[in-house]
């Protein structure tokens, strides 16, 4: 299970399963959904803040960088 504090965990699997977006082009609205939509991300979209979504997509530029 993954949850929104698994930065890093989220953006490993962001990359894995979407190898065709550009982090550095997502907005913050649709990083949320594909984060909410991931296979293993159990948590609820409550607890997402901007200062969570800033750190999932800057893991996930420096994952594919």
């Amino acid at each position: 299970m993954i949850c929104w504090t698994d930065s890093l965990e989220i953006a490993i699997s962001l990359a894995d399963n979407f190898p065709e977006i550009d982090p550095k082009t997502i907005n913050f609205v649709d990083l949320r959904a594909l984060v909410l939509n991931l296979e293993d991300f159990e948590e609820a979209d409550s607890k997402c803040g901007e200062r969570v979504l800033e750190a999932i997509q800057m893991n996930w530029i420096e994952e594919i960088e």
